[in-house]
C-alpha cells in the first residue's frame, strides 16, 4: 500500500473552494479562535500531559468518566499510538474505509484482511462481516459512518460485531468522528457500552465538529485503563499543545454552534443530493457532511481548472477510476459546486435542462 494523499490540500491548490475537506461549513468558532490566542501567553510552559482539564471538560460533554479518554494530536495520532501499543498480527477493515487504520497497521506488520463493500449492495455492510471476526482477529477497524462512502450502521448491528469481537478476544476501533453529523447523533453512538466492554476503544475528534483540522485534536474513550496506558506511553509526552487544549475546551462550551451547524449540514445534504442526482451522477446514501458520489474519470482535474477542489476516491483501496466525494458546505458554495458540475458534464447541455 502506497502512502496514502488526503482532502484539503490548499498549500499545493491555491486559490479553490475546498470541497474535498469534511469540515463543519460554518468555519472555526469565534470563542476556539480566542481561545488559542489567549494560550499563546502561557505557551513558555510545558502543555499539560495529562490534559485534565481538558478531559474533565470532555468527561462532561460526553457523559463519560475522565479517567477514561485519552487526548491525542488528531483522531490520527491516537490510531498510530493503538496499533503501536498492540502490536496486532491481524486486522479487518472495511474496504474502502479511511486508509489511516491500514497505514498504521502497517508499521507493525499487521495482516489485513479487506472486507470489500459492493456498489451493487450501496457500500453497506452486510451480515457476514461477523464471520470475518474469528480467533485469529486480534483487532477490528468499523467508521460510523463510513469514510468516504457516508453511510450509517445501524446501532443494532454494530452491537453484534461488539459481542462478536468480546468474544473471539478482539479490539473492537470503533471511529465516530463524523456521528455528530447524522441525524439523532444519540441513538448511533456505543459509548453507554464502554463500561460492559473493555474491548472497546471509541474514536472521536473535534476536527470535524468544530473545523479544527490545523489545531489537531482527537481523543479516545475506553474503560480499559491497560490499553489506554499502553497508548499513552507508545507516544511522546507532550503531544497535545497548550494551544490545543485550550482551543477544545472552548469549543466544547459551543453548544449552539453544533445545534445549528447540524441542522443547516442535514438540510443542504438532502439538497446536494437531490441536484447531484438529478446532473445524471450516481449518489449513494450518505448520513454524514459529505456525499461519494460517481462520475465520469478526470472530474477531478476538471473542477480543479475551475477553482473547485474535490476529493478523487481512487487511491482508497476497494475503488477504482471515477469515485469521489464533495463536502457539504455553505449554500452558496454548494450552488457553485453543482455549477462547475453541470459544465463538466461530457453532455451538459442536457442535463443543464434539468436543473
Amino acid at each position: 500500500m502506497s502512502y496514502h494523499t488526503h482532502g484539503g490540500d490548499v498549500y499545493r491548490n491555491k486559490n479553490v473552494i475546498d470541497f474535498s475537506a469534511n469540515c463543519n461549513p460554518f468555519g472555526t468558532p469565534k470563542s476556539v479562535k480566542e481561545a488559542a490566542v489567549q494560550a499563546m501567553e502561557e505557551v513558555f510552559h510545558y502543555p499539560d500531559t495529562d490534559c485534565q482539564e481538558l478531559r474533565e471538560a470532555i468527561g462532561v460533554y460526553e457523559e463519560v468518566r475522565p479517567e477514561w479518554i485519552i487526548c491525542g494530536n488528531g483522531a490520527a495520532d491516537l490510531i498510530y499510538r493503538l496499533v503501536l501499543g498492540t502490536k496486532p498480527k491481524q486486522a479487518v477493515l472495511f474496504a474502502p474505509t479511511f486508509a489511516e487504520y491500514e497505514q498504521a497497521l502497517e508499521i507493525v506488520n499487521c495482516e489485513v484482511k479487506h472486507y470489500e463493500l459492493k456498489e451493487e449492495n450501496g457500500f453497506c455492510v452486510e451480515e457476514t462481516l461477523l464471520d470475518w471476526i474469528t480467533e485469529k482477529t486480534d483487532i477490528v477497524f468499523l467508521c460510523n459512518p463510513n469514510n468516504p462512502t457516508g453511510v450509517l450502521l445501524e446501532r443494532k448491528f454494530i452491537l453484534e460485531v461488539l459481542k462478536r469481537c468480546k468474544e473471539k478476544n478482539s479490539l473492537f476501533v470503533l471511529d465516530e468522528c463524523f456521528v455528530d453529523f447524522v441525524e439523532e447523533p444519540e441513538n448511533h453512538t456505543i459509548k453507554d457500552m464502554l463500561k460492559e466492554y473493555p474491548n472497546l476503544f471509541l474514536l472521536k475528534a473535534f476536527t470535524k465538529r468544530y473545523a479544527m483540522a490545523g489545531v489537531r485534536l482527537g481523543y479516545g474513550l475506553s474503560s480499559n485503563q491497560r490499553l489506554l496506558e499502553k497508548i499513552q506511553h507508545c507516544g511522546q509526552p507532550w503531544a497535545v499543545s497548550t494551544v490545543a487544549q485550550k482551543a477544545g475546551i472552548a469549543a466544547l462550551k459551543e453548544e449552539e454552534y453544533v445545534k445549528r451547524s447540524m441542522a443547516y449540514v442535514h438540510a443542504q445534504r438532502k439538497k446536494l443530493i437531490k441536484n447531484l442526482t438529478l446532473l445524471g451522477y450516481k449518489t449513494f446514501d450518505s448520513k454524514a457532511n459529505y456525499i461519494f458520489f460517481q462520475g465520469e474519470e478526470g472530474l477531478y482535474e476538471k473542477c480543479l481548472e475551475k477553482g473547485i477542489l474535490i476529493r478523487d476516491c481512487s487511491n482508497y483501496y476497494g475503488l477504482k477510476k471515477g469515485y469521489y466525494r464533495v463536502a457539504v458546505k455553505l449554500q452558496e458554495e454548494n450552488e457553485k459546486l453543482l455549477e462547475v458540475l453541470k459544465a463538466c458534464r461530457k453532455d451538459g447541455e442536457k442535463w443543464q435542462k434539468r436543473l
